[in-house]
């Protein structure tokens, strides 16, 4: 009972926390890794339970999104689910030891991410905005590229979309975050469909099933909390939790 607690709690924060501005990952991951799952277990089970999650959170905000400049909302999406594709299937056949020497290294860089991103995408927007504006083929490649990533392991996936968004068309983040967790969804949804039918999640179902429970709830809840409180806690809330486990994954090591 303990540990289905634990993991429940993890799933209301993780589908909050990806509502709210991404870094579910880093609650998601550690707590299935906590109950027993190896790693890369862990990390599917943490995708496929938290789609229903993202899912939740983009029906939320269904009405807000905003097309990124010239490039197709349905290309951007079928991009986003093609790289989330490769991504589940380097996950799954790369040597699981491969992933747990690296996942110290991608919890750190996805928290520098988190704490760094949004400045160094402000910053350098601000001075190449006028001179460069990326393409609609570049946005697709750079999203394909990120989509991968976030279908191999997702920690501030969202975080780095906004960024390239930010950068290559000069977009605002508050405006482009709809469009964020739409492509956070679509990125996860084929890499759910893999992990379902390629994977072993499906031999622990009650940790997943408890963790997607409790996503769906944090996921619905914390698109509409995300209006509500203040940016700078909640920000500070995931960047606390992203360092946290950071640490506590190094010191493991």
């Amino acid at each position: 009972m303990p540990e289905i607690m634990i993991v429940l709690l993890a799933g209301l924060a993780a589908g909050a926390l990806n509502a709210v501005g991404g870094g579910g990952t880093f609650v998601a991951l550690p707590a299935l890794v906590a109950v027993g799952l190896p790693p890369v277990t862990a990390n599917a089970a943490a995708t496929v339970a938290l789609v229903p999650g993202s899912v939740a959170s983009a029906w939320v905000y269904r009405r807000e999104l905003t097309p990124l400049g010239a490039t197709s909302t349905t290309a951007l999406t079928a991009t986003s689910m093609l790289g989330g594709g490769l991504g589940a299937v380097l996950l799954l056949a790369l040597p699981g030891a491969s992933f747990d020497a690296a996942l110290p290294w991608l919890l750190a860089f996805g928290t520098v991410v988190l704490a760094f991103g949004r400045t160094i995408s402000r910053a350098l927007s601000a001075a190449l905005r006028r001179s460069v504006t990326l393409r609609p083929p570049a946005v697709l490649i750079g999203q394909f590229l990120l989509a991968v990533y976030g279908g191999y392991f997702g920690g501030a996936v969202g975080i780095l979309m906004l960024a390239l968004w930010t950068i290559g068309l000069g977009l605002d983040t508050a405006i482009s975050n709809p469009m964020r967790i739409t492509q956070v969804a679509a990125v996860y949804l084929t890499a759910t469909a893999l992990f379902l039918f390629a994977s072993d999640v499906l031999t622990t179902p009650l940790p997943l099933l408890t963790m997607l429970v409790g996503a769906v709830a944090g996921g619905f809840a914390g698109a509409h909390l995300a209006r509500r409180l203040p940016a700078p806690l909640l920000r500070g809330v995931v960047l606390t939790t992203a360092a946290t486990m950071t640490v506590l994954y190094f010191l493991r090591d």
